[in-house]
């Protein structure tokens, strides 16, 4: 236990990788799926909370609303979260 293995040079052998877990998904989630961060969604979707799990979710286009940004200290769990904005885009107040 904890000794290297010596390949017939007599060199040491690397250790083998062994394939991805066959529960591991091998694309990126779409819209819906489960997600524990927004790498594992597909272009165009972040990872975001939903009740008490996380999902992909599209970002944010013009035009839709954004997420209401509470004061700084106040960590209130959002059940529903959105995605942020699209590239290039920005959250405004709108005047009614």
């Amino acid at each position: 236990h904890g000794a290297a293995e010596l390949d017939e040079t007599g060199t040491e052998a690397l250790p083998r990788r062994t394939p991805a877990p066959a529960w591991l998904p091998t694309a990126k989630g779409e819209e819906g799926d489960f997600c524990l961060r927004s790498s594992d969604c597909a272009a165009g979707l972040c990872c975001a909370r939903h009740f008490w799990s996380k999902i992909c979710k599209p970002v944010r286009r013009e035009g839709q609303v954004c997420t209401r940004h509470r004061r700084k200290g106040s960590h209130g769990l959002e059940i529903f979260q959105r995605c942020q904005c699209a590239e290039g885009l920005a959250c405004r107040l709108q005047r009614e």
